[in-house]
């Protein structure tokens, strides 16, 4: 009997706490991705046109 109470209330009953904290960070980054997505898409297409054009540059 002893053994049951401790899977229940010993270390097994912090790993839950881990999943849902993992959770929450996840709904969070999402909820920013939202947010902020003007401004995300525009800096990666920033990011993509100096990477190509100094691509362009070493292949000339």
């Amino acid at each position: 009997m002893e053994e049951i109470k401790d899977f229940w209330m010993g270390e097994h009953a912090e790993d839950g706490m881990g999943v849902v904290e993992v959770l929450l960070i996840i709904v969070v980054l999402i909820g920013l991705v939202i947010i902020f997505q003007k401004q995300i898409t525009q800096l990666v297409n920033k990011i993509w046109k100096s990477i190509n054009k100094d691509a362009s540059s070493v292949y000339k």
